[in-house]
């Protein structure tokens, strides 16, 4: 998994340590002489992605500020009303700190000299301040800088100060920790986790990092909102043969640097949230975004009017066929993330042939389609979160585990669990008797079922006259029965499915034999050639069930049930048209 992000930072990003890629919301401008001339907003709301940002280590030693782009609570002192003093105390550790970054750097790079005279000027510090003030810009933003025209993150003056500054700062860091413990640097060079380890990414053999990046993006998702790392050893039961902090899971500079970099870079542009986790993916060749299997996943093209079947089936079926050429051997990797306690959690791990990719998704939609409510056509392809939303009341309601469970199921082409296909028919029921509309995905979910469980279930996804299993052909029975009450009675309020339903389904045999006796005085009621439709019709359907009607039925027939149901009632929609039945109020 690590391997991939790394490999995946050597193709598309310029990883180094000691700089990292920062969302920067605002870039002031400076004049030569060192005076405030604008401040300009980057990018969307967020900001802009800046790479290459000088990244301070040791941060935890308090009092600290990254150089050169820093938050504008560090640099102008900008706070939140009625801000905790420790806290505005500390932020004015950091600025003296940052201060003093910059007045080094300057003696050997004359392009943050001006940069040095507006920290000096109080008044200065001001005046950006209150602009960004009445901008509204928040304490937590980052800024950078353009000095009298200049960007000083593209000036090599500038940089080699601060990777020579930063070298000579950690090897004094780690003579301190050497005369902390007692031991000479000479011996501490000759301990297992200074040096001589393997790498677990490269194999190379080196001094490890003590402590990794962090990766950032996972605030909405339980991460903390200063980053999360993802191999940490902070508490002794999390260390073992004596080593200490990261040199259990020994990692170099470069090597942590490029899957830090990677995973934050998937993180800002290649994320969805799914419930609370964020889902991300890449290819090892590059994928155009309008063929890549997994958008249509989440975010399937629209049926038209005219359309039969899905717009991403056909995408899907051109990309196999090879009418559209796709590099040779490409792969998908895929990772479900969450955050937890500061630590970055892994929550699932996929990754396989993009080839293999393709069918999996094709055959994911293929299995969910279902016929329309009106009974003309298939249901549009639904969306990934509208299939999750087929379990529950309310997606905000949708944890993680099942999200991410349907999510393999579709991408590895395994079964649908039964719970939820428990949960889906509960909710199918309950829209019923709150005479809700039918929900296309659920009606998918329970087709996909049976065809995913294997064997040959008869699944189809217009209605299927010819199937063999009674508890389908009770459902239709259902359906005609409830049409048939409405074409005779009208509109009576709660008609045979809201108050019968729950119990035909579950024990066909004590219900439907009434609500059949019922039905002749129905019947005498219509006219000839409407009555004679519908008994013609019930004809049909009991001729499949002969005298089989089930005295229960489980879960599994159940679901057989109601998709016969459904489709009966899509089938007389689609020819209402034709005045043979009212269909009016069946959802």
């Amino acid at each position: 998994m690590l391997t991939e992000l790394v490999r995946y930072a050597e193709k598309n990003l310029d990883s180094e340590p000691g700089f990292t890629t920062r969302t920067v919301r605002w870039l002031v401008e400076l004049a030569q002489d060192g005076g405030f001339v604008n401040v300009l907003p980057l990018g969307d709301d967020k900001g802009e992605q800046i790479p290459r940002c000088p990244e301070m280590h040791n941060m935890n030693a308090g009092g600290r500020a990254h150089f050169l782009v820093e938050t504008l609570q560090t640099v102008t002192l900008l706070f939140k009303p009625n801000e905790d003093p420790k806290k505005v105390a500390g932020s004015r550790e950091k600025h003296a700190f940052f201060k003093e970054m910059v007045r080094r750097a300057s003696a050997v790079a004359s392009t943050v000299q001006p940069l040095v005279r507006f920290l000096d000027d109080d008044e200065q510090i001001e005046l950006l301040r209150d602009r960004l003030a009445a901008e509204k810009a928040k304490p937590a933003d980052w800024l950078c800088w353009r000095v009298a025209g200049a960007d000083p993150l593209q000036q090599t003056e500038v940089l080699d100060w601060w990777r020579g500054w930063r070298e000579v700062d950690q090897a004094s860091g780690k003579k301190d920790a050497s005369a902390k413990r007692g031991k000479s640097a000479v011996q501490n060079i000759n301990e297992p986790q200074a040096a001589g380890m393997v790498c677990f990414l490269t194999g190379e053999a080196l001094a490890p990092l003590a402590t990794q990046p962090k990766i950032t993006g996972l605030s909405g998702v339980g991460g903390l909102g200063t980053g999360d790392v993802m191999a940490g050893f902070d508490k002794a039961a999390f260390c073992s043969f004596g080593l200490e902090q990261a040199s259990n899971a020994a990692m170099g500079a470069m090597a942590a640097r490029k899957y830090v970099d990677a995973l934050n870079h998937l993180i800002k542009n290649h994320s969805r949230k799914l419930a609370n986790t964020l889902v991300v993916h890449w290819f090892r060749e590059t994928v155009k975004p309008e063929e890549d299997p997994l958008n249509f996943l989440y975010e399937p093209p629209e049926l038209t009017e005219a359309a039969a079947y899905g717009s991403a089936r056909q995408i899907l079926e051109s990309l196999r066929s090879g009418q559209r050429p796709l590099p040779a051997n490409n792969r998908f990797f895929a990772m479900t993330l969450s955050g937890a306690a500061g630590r970055v959690m892994v929550r699932d791990w996929m990754e396989g042939s993009f080839e293999e990719l393709v069918v999996r998704i094709e055959q994911w939609f293929s299995d969910l389609e279902i016929v329309a409510r009106d009974g003309d056509k298939t249901a549009p392809a639904p969306k990934f979160l509208a299939v999750c939303g087929a379990i529950l009341r309310d997606l905000k309601d949708l944890p993680a585990p099942p999200a991410t469970t349907l999510r393999r199921v579709a991408l590895a082409g395994l079964p649908i669990p039964q719970p939820f296909i428990s949960q889906a028919l509960a909710r199918f029921r309950a829209d019923l008797i709150d005479d809700k509309p039918f929900s296309h995905a659920r009606m998918g979910l329970i087709k996909a079922y049976f065809i995913r469980k294997g064997g040959d279930h008869s699944m189809s996804a217009y209605l299927n006259k010819e199937h063999p299993e009674p508890a389908y052909q009770c459902g239709r029975l259902l359906a005609l029965l409830a049409s048939l009450q409405r074409a005779a009675l009208g509109d009576v309020g709660a008609g045979v499915v809201q108050r019968y339903y729950v119990a035909a389904s579950q024990s066909p045999g004590l219900t439907l034999g009434r609500l059949f006796g019922n039905a002749k005085n129905h019947l005498n009621k219509l006219e000839g050639g409407l009555a004679f439709w519908y008994e013609e019709k019930i004809a049909e359907v009991m001729s499949h069930i002969q005298d089989r009607i089930p005295t229960t039925l489980d879960l599994e027939h159940q679901s057989l049930f109601a998709l016969g149901y459904y489709q009966q009632i899509a089938a007389n929609r689609a020819g209402k048209n034709n005045d043979t039945n009212d269909t009016k109020g069946e959802k």
